[in-house]
């Protein structure tokens, strides 16, 4: 009596040309070939097929098959990235060549003749679980790179803003989307050497690590003109074209908004490309003025944008955002979209703290409470307060 095959180990497929071979391993499985548990091919085009259609938790495979022989076989298998366990079987004359499968890949090897139906069974399962093993030590690895990676991007990304003046206060936050670990938007702040604060925030059309490195190139390329003196006007232009030079498709674009703040802290210039104006929360929320929109970069030929003056108040708090924060339904299936008007209505609520940092931090949880959790898309945020309320 053979010893049957549990149907936890799976669907079993044997790759045998000899007819005499595959009835013993029949046998021994107590499985027929064709049956539930059990399918049975003669060639090496068999198996790849028969792997192309259904899934199976391991491979019963001759190395001698009429279309192939010895380690390009088993390459043949493994080269097709299923998750499959491989178990060789080779002649009595020949175990060198089941030790090099196993090298090459495979989870076991058995040598013909020297078989029975209680080892067969123990090496599928071994074969079985080791591959099962394998396969969630390669999920972890590429888990960890991944995780890795995306740091090393959200550092790029996400920088330590550069400024010097002690009563000047900024304040960043990142949040990803629903499901995401990093995204397209970027930001930067830097003070130059007269005593201009330049702001920068934008946002990649798209999500991944594609769009996340391209961030990186474009937040860290601004950041390089702003410290080589670069004038203000200039830097858009400039941008785009590293944006054309750097992306992978035309279709790739970048919505942008930037902020020089003179040295006085008294009147700043704002440009936009495609981009929301930012916001002030005092003395009552609302958009800072802004010209109509222009273009996002790399959208249309190579184009122009304009700064817009600004007079700042002697004391003020400016909010820019990525347009994640307000595109959004106010919850799950609403039809109502938050918008600039419902960011504002939040606002009054929140800018009743004085720390720049507490008041946004506050805004963005309400904006998730009302989206019903996470964010529907990512959302970069910087906020300047000037002057601190003083030491925290």
């Amino acid at each position: 009596m053979g010893l049957h095959v549990e149907a936890d180990d799976g669907r079993l497929l044997l790759v045998e040309d000899d007819d005499g071979d595959a009835l013993l391993v029949e046998e021994m499985l107590d499985l027929p070939a064709g049956g539930h548990g059990l399918t049975r091919v003669r060639t090496l085009a068999q198996a790849q097929d028969a792997l192309a259609s259904e899934p199976f938790s391991c491979v019963l495979l001759d190395l001698g098959l009429p279309d192939g022989r010895g380690l390009e076989v088993l390459d043949a298998v493994l080269g097709m990235g299923h998750p499959v366990a491989v178990i060789c079987f080779t002649g009595l004359d020949d175990e060198r060549s089941g030790a090099a499968a196993v090298a090459a890949g495979a989870q076991d090897y058995l040598v013909k003749g020297r078989v029975d139906g209680e080892l067969l069974r123990r090496s599928i399962r071994y074969a079985v679980e080791r591959r099962r093993s394998e396969e969630q030590q390669r999920q972890l690895y590429v888990s960890r790179l991944r995780a890795e990676e995306n740091a090393r991007l959200e550092r790029g990304l996400l920088p330590l803003t550069q400024t010097r003046d002690v009563a000047l206060r900024v304040s960043t936050r990142y949040r990803p989307r629903e499901g995401e670990l990093l995204g397209g938007d970027f930001y930067d702040v830097v003070e130059s050497a007269d005593g201009r604060v330049f702001v920068l925030l934008g946002d990649v059309a798209g999500h991944g690590p594609d769009e996340a490195a391209l961030g990186v190139s474009l937040r860290i390329a601004w950041r390089a003109l702003v410290l080589a003196g670069v004038q203000a006007d200039r830097l858009f232009p400039v941008l785009e074209d590293v944006l054309i030079r750097e992306r992978r498709s035309e279709e790739i674009f970048v919505q942008a908004s930037m902020l020089v703040i003179d040295s006085d802290r008294l009147s700043a210039t704002l440009w936009l490309a495609g981009h929301l104006p930012p916001i002030t929360l005092d003395p009552e929320p609302a958009e800072l003025p802004s010209d109509p929109a222009t273009a996002p970069l790399g959208l249309l030929a190579p184009g122009a944008w304009t700064g817009r003056r600004l007079p700042l108040a002697a004391q003020w708090r400016l909010v820019l955002y990525t347009d994640g924060l307000v595109e959004g339904s106010r919850a799950p299936g609403a039809s109502q979209v938050l918008g600039v008007r419902g960011l504002l209505e939040f606002a009054r609520d929140a800018r009743s703290r004085a720390e720049v940092a507490d008041a946004v931090e506050d805004l963005l949880d309400r904006v998730q409470r009302a989206h019903g959790g996470a964010m529907p898309d990512d959302v970069a945020v910087v906020a300047l307060q000037w002057p601190a309320p003083g030491p925290r």
